[in-house]
């Protein structure tokens, strides 16, 4: 984490597409490189034979690179993730692909959101170029429940999404579906979870998920962090035990938020920080925040994922004239109470 906040990058925004094996993330992934609005997108898949691109397909720029009819970009990611990236920004730059304005990346059904997430934060070549928007999770309304309980790789895809799709919805009770959706909700409360129609979701319920609404080019601090969703009285953190079920895996997930009337020192906030990655980095699933920091008259927004932070952003303004500093954190296995005795011994 950097000792004093960055400036704000014109960098690309890009979302991570999970979800577990089965859930329906090239169905929605279809549906969109389908959608008019998805225009100026790149899309990256690892195989181009898993999303129906037949009839959409207009002309290819090269072996690993198509262009929809949509405006769509959808690229062929053989490899190297970071290569890929740097390579489409180039051609963008030459003019040999079309301009895009949004990138959007699937991954694997087993994958693990945090290394993609991490390489977008830690590479500096690629953080010059793009910026993480947000992680959108697939999730089977039919087989959801049993992959949760079998699969602490779907739990922590969900936990960590910034939004959450449920699929299969009409194959699916109504009652299955509700109690599907109270669970999504008490392992990621601040997440928007909303149904898709055989994989039809309209893309602006998932686009822009992150800081900025390019449309205004606003902060949108609000709906990224959605502090409210963590308000006293909803028991998100698990802290006062019970007897867990070893194959409920969501069990070990906790979200809480913590609030600070007063402004922080940021060397105070970047040594808790520190401790934290230090001690529990692969506890630490994502944080989120916007600081009232000690003689900075604007926010500054934080974000970090297990042991990689993005380097802090300073807001033109306050979003509202709420001016406290909240910090949301996603764990596993890590307590609200074990992260406040972090900061006590800094403050």
């Amino acid at each position: 984490m950097t000792a004093d906040p960055a400036p704000d990058s014109p960098a690309l925004p890009v979302s991570v597409i999970t979800g577990f094996l089965g859930s329906g993330k090239t169905t929605l992934l279809n549906a969109l490189v389908a959608h008019p609005a998805m225009g100026e997108t790149a899309v990256l898949i690892n195989e181009f034979g898993e999303v129906g691109l037949d009839h959409l397909l207009v002309r290819k720029i090269d072996e690993t690179i198509i262009l929809l009819n949509s405006g769509c970009l959808c690229c062929s990611v053989r490899g190297d993730m970071i290569t890929a990236l740097r390579d489409l920004f180039l051609k963008r730059v030459r003019g040999e692909v079309p301009q895009f304005a949004r990138a959007v990346i699937e991954t694997t059904g087993l994958a693990d959101p945090a290394p993609i997430i991490h390489t977008l934060m830690g590479d500096p070549l690629l953080g010059a170029r793009y910026r993480l928007d947000g992680v959108v999770a697939t999730v089977d309304a039919v087989n959801g429940d049993g992959q949760f309980d079998a699969h602490p790789e779907a739990v922590k895809q969900a936990a960590m999404a910034d939004r959450l799709v449920l699929t299969k919805c009409d194959l699916a009770g109504g009652a299955a579906v509700a109690a599907l959706e109270a669970r999504l909700r008490r392992l990621n409360p601040a997440a928007p979870i909303c149904r898709a129609d055989h994989g039809d979701v309209p893309p602006a319920a998932l686009f822009p998920a992150g800081l900025y609404d390019p449309a205004t080019k606003s902060a949108d601090v609000a709906r990224w962090l959605n502090a409210e969703a963590y308000a006293p009285g909803q028991d998100h953190d698990h802290d006062r035990g019970y007897d867990h079920d070893v194959n409920r895996h969501d069990d070990r997930i906790r979200s809480f938020c913590l609030t600070f009337d007063e402004p922080l020192v940021w060397e105070r906030f970047v040594e808790w920080m520190e401790i934290l990655q230090s001690a529990r980095g692969q506890n630490l699933l994502r944080i989120k925040g916007i600081l009232n920091v000690a003689g900075e008259a604007r926010p500054v927004v934080v974000h970090g994922v297990q042991h990689v932070f993005h380097p802090p952003a300073t807001l033109p303004a306050w979003p509202t004239a709420d001016r406290r500093s909240r910090v949301v954190f996603i764990t596993r296995d890590l307590g609200k109470t074990a992260v406040e005795a972090a900061w006590r011994a800094v403050a």
